[in-house]
């Protein structure tokens, strides 16, 4: 049984709503940062806004402990999973080539945490650079550049190793236009990021539930030079893609989508999909088409919409993604069954049955064969193509100790995973002789 009883936090499907709580003290063995630095960082450009909240450490020891371990949460065996940093909101997950870790925030403010993928302990939490629009949801790094997206924008700054704060230039607008007339008020202000050689993709959150965007730009994938320039859309239709990822491989930019509230628990399932190989705009359905062509209103003509290439159950909301390389090399890379494929942050549900929210938060891997996963769709399993990494997070009678968020894999081969329910960073590691994923038996 989870130690506490917190409740689990109410956002809808689509993830993409308001900023996490702020940090949370929980009871059980959690213990605070390890030594090792000051109490609160000082911003490096202007004041941070409250969202953005770092944990106190306690002043330098001769001997410092190692990060604390969540004994609540389960990684399989020969990993192991320790509290890094702690980041208010922590949303989306950049790492930086030297190691360092980007955490985008629920407000406006985009975080910073130095060696988090070195050896011993990583540095304190401090402020990277807060941008004049919120939320600051995405972020990524590519090309020489950091992209953060924004409710209203898209900003870029140019990076060199070891830089600890950045100054963001504007390069895109998107949600220029106004709310759907028709919308049922489950507005999404959150944008997400990812960069592919010379091309950026924007994720777009839609400004309802279930409605007619009149923005064009709302509920989209936009497709962008690097600069901003010949912004145009790459898919259209797909309620909330948060979820980014770029297979290293290939180039391929894989985008999750949410599926629309109020309707069946089981229905319709949340997917990720290959946008960036899909025809332009792609037509993902919704809310009158999803899954495998299924009408989810009355007449609606679903012959060309997408079929999405992975699935997840219904209301999973996909937050975080991340291709694990499968060359990947450094001190900590994960072993050969655990690299080529995908790691998939879901959030879970504030949709519940009997008190229960019906998806807990966890963290999955989908196993790949090459460009594609190792196991195709399967149309009445939405569990079939992948396998449970990091979970625990919810308990049998629902109660929550967080709430995943981002994932990103480090240079030297760690795994990072946001939760913005208590703001926690968590670092996964191989620790000994870590076995091959097994896929879920039980829904």
């Amino acid at each position: 049984m989870l130690a506490g009883a917190l409740a689990a936090l109410a956002a809808c499907a689509g993830g993409g709503g308001t900023a996490a709580a702020p940090d949370q003290v929980l009871p059980g063995p959690v213990t605070t940062l390890p030594p090792g630095g000051v109490p609160t960082p000082t911003p490096v450009v202007t004041p941070a806004p409250p969202q953005m909240t770092f944990a106190p450490t306690p002043p330098p020891t001769a001997a410092p402990t190692p990060p604390p371990v969540v004994a609540q949460l389960h990684v399989p065996a020969g990993f192991v999973a320790n509290v890094i940093a702690t980041v208010g909101g922590a949303r989306e997950l950049a790492a930086l080539p030297n190691g360092d870790l980007l955490v985008a925030t629920g407000g406006s403010g985009v975080a910073i945490v130095t060696n988090a993928d070195g050896p011993g302990l990583a540095g304190n939490p401090a402020t990277f650079a807060n941008l004049p629009d919120s939320p600051a949801q995405g972020v990524a790094f590519g090309s020489g550049y950091v992209f953060v997206a924004t409710q209203y924008g898209v900003y870029r700054s140019a990076y060199t190793t070891g830089m600890t704060s950045a100054t963001f230039t504007k390069i895109a607008s998107v949600r220029t236009g106004v709310v759907a007339p028709n919308s049922d008020g489950d507005v999404h202000r959150t944008s997400s990021v990812g960069i592919s050689g010379q091309t950026l993709y924007v994720g777009v959150g839609s400004s309802c539930n279930a409605c007619t965007e009149t923005d064009p730009a709302r509920a989209t994938v936009q497709r962008m030079g690097i600069d901003g320039s010949q912004m145009t859309t790459q898919a259209t239709r797909i309620r909330n893609p948060i979820a980014f990822a770029v297979d290293p491989s290939s180039g391929i930019v894989w985008a999750g989508g949410a599926g629309q509230d109020n309707l069946p628990f089981t229905h319709p399932f949340e997917f990720l999909d290959p946008v960036s190989t899909r025809a332009a705009p792609a037509d993902y359905g919704w809310p009158a088409c999803e899954e495998n062509h299924v009408a989810y209103t009355s007449g609606a003509n679903c012959a060309n919409t997408v079929a999405p290439a992975i699935e997840f159950p219904a209301y999973s909301t996909l937050i975080g993604a991340a291709f694990y390389p499968a060359s990947q090399a450094g001190t900590y890379a994960f072993p050969v069954a655990w690299r080529g494929g995908i790691f998939v942050s879901a959030h879970g549900s504030w949709h519940a049955a009997n008190g229960v929210p019906v998806v807990p938060p966890h963290v999955a891997f989908v196993p790949f064969n090459g460009a594609a996963p190792a196991r195709a769709v399967n149309w009445k399993d939405p569990t079939a193509q992948w396998n449970d990494f990091f979970t625990g997070f919810q308990d049998a009678a629902g109660n929550r100790i967080g709430r995943t968020t981002g994932v990103a894999v480090g240079p030297n081969g760690s795994l990072f995973v946001a939760d913005d329910q208590t703001g926690r960073i968590y670092r996964i590691r191989p620790a000994g002789n870590a076995p091959a994923s097994v896929r879920r038996t039980t829904r």
